[in-house]
């Protein structure tokens, strides 16, 4: 009899050992992190956006890998809040070959606007206050511009111009310090670099290449910078009607002297300034006279990128004064002498 008690008891205690061990050896142990799944890290937060140009700067040079299964980001087109917006009523794109030009004003080949169709164009930006009231005018009308910057602007106000980009709008390039470059001060050597140092700069100040679209300053078409544009593949731009805003006393005065001619003309190429403040307070009142005589905006894209010269690139980095981290810790930098 005890023999068989005492079979039963060492039975029973090496039953309670394997299932003790069997539920040690299966069960998730609080040192051992679980196996991460893809629905976990997919779960896991993102890391917190740069605050400033030092990290900004950072992030660029350095990139995080993406997961190899990461699909790639796509932009959403946003549908106008407005019912009766002026809109586009077209996008055309532009086979940049050669150095083909537009408007009227100096060229005469290309016709491709239709009666009652315009195309919004503005010059010397970016600037402060002026540009994104430009920007705010043509958002509210959902429609698309094409911007001409000057370098030296792009390289003061790069946050700005990226605002342009970002916006959908097409940016072209002015110069880099909108110099007259059929002055006869100008040498060629001078001209090349004028044109090369603004596509550069503006690409430095988008963090990628402008469209291959270039207009004149004062429109003063330089015959050897012609031939020059022409083997890059840039396509230059005069305008049809010119707005004058420059010279104007009031927002009234260019929106009637728009209207005037564009009325006279029936479409165009129409040219403005974003440097200018009284072209973003008269914009609103101008689109929407546009509008109410049965205009239309065709947008403007280039075919193929333009690709700027690797010697202008290195100029342009050595001109802008990039933010640099310093290893050093601020104590070191930086001591109370006083309180």
């Amino acid at each position: 009899m005890r023999n068989a008690l005492g079979l039963m008891l060492a039975s029973v205690v090496a039953a309670v050992v394997i299932a003790g061990v069997w539920f040690w050896t299966s069960s998730p142990r609080a040192d051992v992190a679980p196996p991460q799944t893809i629905a976990a890290r997919k779960a896991e937060p993102l890391p917190p956006a740069a605050k400033d140009d030092v990290q900004v700067t950072a992030s660029l040079t350095r990139p995080a890998p993406l997961p190899a299964a990461a699909p790639a980001p796509v932009q959403q087109k946003q549908a106008c809040a407005n019912p009766n917006a002026l809109g586009v009523a077209r996008t055309v794109v532009i086979d940049t070959s050669g150095g083909p030009g537009f408007g009227f004003e100096h060229f005469k080949q290309l016709d491709f606007l239709a009666d009652k169709e315009v195309v919004l164009t503005f010059d010397d930006g970016p600037w402060p206050n002026n540009t994104a009231a430009v920007l705010r005018a043509l958002a509210e009308e959902c429609t698309k511009g094409l911007f001409f910057s000057v370098g030296k602007h792009a390289s003061y106000h790069p946050e700005i111009l990226k605002q342009v980009l970002a916006a959908g709008h097409t940016v072209g390039t002015h110069t880099f310090s909108h110099v007259n470059l059929n002055s006869k001060k100008m040498t060629e050597q001078q001209v090349r670099d004028e044109l090369e140092k603004g596509f550069s700069a503006v690409k430095m100040a988008l963090g990628q290449a402008p469209a291959p679209f270039f207009r004149f300053p004062q429109l003063q078409h330089n015959p050897a910078a012609m031939a020059y544009l022409g083997t890059r593949n840039v396509a230059m731009f005069s305008a049809d009607l010119d707005s004058f805003d420059f010279r104007s006393k009031n927002a009234e005065q260019i929106v009637n002297t728009v209207m005037t001619k564009v009325d006279k003309l029936g479409k165009g190429i129409i040219l403005m300034h974003d440097f200018q403040r009284l072209t973003g307070e008269a914009l609103p009142t101008l689109l929407a006279r546009l509008k109410a005589g049965g205009y239309k905006v065709v947008h403007m894209k280039a075919r193929t990128p333009f690709e700027t010269l690797p010697e202008y690139d290195a100029m342009m980095v050595r001109h802008d004064k990039l933010p640099q981290i310093s290893s050093r810790p601020v104590s070191a930098v930086v001591q109370t002498v006083t309180d």
